[in-house]
């Protein structure tokens, strides 16, 4: 999850929310495939078998979660951090962010 802002071009705050909403929606298009989304929860929750209807409801709700704005609350620090470095780069622990913020919606059907 490496980009960076080569160009020189100051980023405004609208292009540092796309980036993020971008790279969070990716993380969520991922989970609609329900190959990874089952090996995903059985791996972090421990849970070998979803429910037909469960994953309908997960991906129901990921399919909402996409055409919503960010949490600008959860991406607090990863917004200051962009707009202060002026850099589109994510470390490990920013990535944590998008997990998180997608995991709300699994700890609903746990």
């Amino acid at each position: 999850m490496q980009h960076a802002n080569t160009t020189g071009v100051r980023l405004t705050e609208e292009a540092i929310l796309d980036h993020i909403r971008t790279l969070r929606n990716n993380l969520i298009k991922d989970f609609l495939d329900e190959r990874f989304l089952i090996s995903y929860f059985s791996e972090v929750y421990n849970r070998k078998e979803l429910t037909t209807v469960k994953v309908e409801f997960i991906k129901r709700d990921l399919k909402e979660m996409l055409i919503h704005p960010v949490d600008l609350n959860h991406y607090k620090e990863l917004i200051t951090q962009l707009r202060e470095t002026n850099a589109a780069s994510l470390t490990e622990k920013n990535e944590k962010l998008f997990y998180t913020d997608v995991e709300k919606v699994f700890r609903r059907y746990t």
